[in-house]
C-alpha cells in the first residue's frame, strides 16, 4: 500500500510561517519611536540592564527591535558591519537609514521564504536628518515588508494599543520631557491591555510622572541628538531619567553613621556577655561596673630603660 505524500500549498506555508513568528513577536514587550523637537526619542520596556533592545548602527543612525533577543541582535551587528565597511569604502554621508532599511528587508524576505523557520522580530531604524523634516523612520516585519512611518512607530504584541496612546497625544517638535511622558505612558497603555485591564497608563497631576504602570527603573530609553556632532546617540537613565520623566527621586535606606569614637559599635556590644560599659554621660555620671571590661583592660607597659618602682620605695 503506498502511501500519498504530504503536501501543504505555498499560501498554508506562508500563512503557518506568518502565526509562528507572530505570537513570537506578540510575546515580547513594547518599543516605541517617535520624533521629537531635538532628534528622535527611543524607549522600551525592559527590566535588563544588559540585554538590549535599543542599540547604535551608525553615526546618525539608531536601532530598535522587539522579538528574540538572539535573532534582532544577529540583524543589529550585521547592520554596524554594513554600515562601517559603505562608510569606509565610499563615504560617511553614503550610509543612510533607506540603505540599511533596504538590506534588512532583503535578509528578513529571504529567511522567511527560504528557511524552515522564520525570524520572530519587529525592526526600527531611524535615521536622524538635519532638521525635524528630514528625519526618517523604518519599520520592518518578519517577512521583509518594509513600511516607511512619519511621526512614531510602536511595534510589540500590543502595538495597537501603544499606537493609539500615541496617536491621541503625538504633537510635532515636542520637548524631550513631553515626549519621554507621552511615550511611557503609551508603554503604560500596552502594559494595561496585556493584563487585560481596561485601565490606561495615567498621569500623575502632582508630578506629571507615569503612574507606577512602568517604573523607570524597567525603561531603556536612547535618543538620536541634533544637538551632538559627529555620533548623535545616547543613553538616558539613572536620575536625568527620572527628572524627565518628573518622578521623585527614592532614595535608599540611609547609611549607618559611624560610630564615635571612644563608643563600642553594634558587633561589639553583641559580643559583649554583659553588654557594652557604658562611658560617662555629659551629667557626670560614673561608668558602670563592668567585670568583663575591667579584666579585658590592659596592664600598662613600664616604659623601656626604666625599672618600675615598687610601690612605697623612693629613689634619690
Amino acid at each position: 500500500m503506498t502511501q500519498m505524500p504530504y503536501y501543504a500549498s505555498a499560501e498554508q506555508v506562508m500563512r503557518d510561517r506568518s502565526e509562528y513568528a507572530r505570537k513570537g513577536i506578540s510575546r515580547g514587550r513594547s518599543v516605541a519611536v517617535l520624533t521629537y523637537a531635538d532628534g528622535i526619542l527611543f524607549i522600551a520596556e525592559n527590566p535588563s540592564a544588559t540585554l538590549h533592545k535599543i542599540g547604535e548602527i551608525y553615526d546618525r543612525i539608531g536601532f530598535a527591535a522587539v522579538g528574540r533577543y538572539s535573532e534582532f541582535e544577529t540583524l543589529r551587528q550585521a547592520g554596524v558591519r554594513l554600515a562601517d565597511v559603505r562608510g569606509y569604502s565610499y563615504n560617511r554621508r553614503d550610509v543612510t537609514g533607506r540603505v540599511l532599511a533596504n538590506a534588512y528587508a532583503q535578509t528578513l524576505g529571504a529567511i522567511f521564504t527560504e528557511q524552515m523557520k522564520p525570524y520572530e522580530v519587529e525592526v526600527c531604524v531611524a535615521d536622524l536628518g538635519d532638521d525635524p523634516r528630514r528625519d526618517e523612520l523604518y519599520r520592518l516585519t518578519f517577512d521583509g515588508s518594509v513600511f516607511d512611518e512619519p511621526d512614531f512607530v510602536a511595534m510589540g504584541g500590543h502595538a495597537e494599543a501603544v499606537s493609539t496612546a500615541l496617536r491621541s497625544g503625538f504633537e510635532p517638535r515636542l520637548p524631550l520631557a513631553e515626549a519621554l511622558v507621552l511615550g511611557a505612558s503609551a508603554l503604560a497603555s500596552g502594559a494595561a491591555a496585556a493584563n487585560g485591564t481596561a485601565k490606561s497608563g495615567s498621569t500623575s497631576a502632582a508630578t506629571g510622572s507615569v503612574a507606577g504602570v512602568v517604573p523607570p527603573q524597567t525603561l531603556e530609553v536612547a535618543v538620536l541628538d541634533r544637538g551632538r556632532t559627529k555620533r548623535t546617540f545616547r543613553r538616558i537613565s539613572g536620575a536625568v531619567l527620572r527628572d524627565l520623566l518628573g518622578v521623585e527621586d527614592t532614595p535608599d535606606a540611609a547609611a549607618k553613621p559611624a560610630a564615635p569614637a571612644g563608643e563600642p559599635d553594634a558587633a561589639m556590644a553583641a559580643a559583649e556577655p554583659n553588654g557594652p560599659a557604658t562611658e560617662s554621660d555629659s551629667d557626670g555620671a560614673p561608668e558602670s561596673a563592668s567585670p568583663t571590661r575591667a579584666t579585658n583592660r590592659p596592664r600598662p607597659r613600664p616604659r623601656k630603660g626604666k625599672a618600675s618602682t615598687p610601690p612605697g620605695d623612693t629613689t634619690a
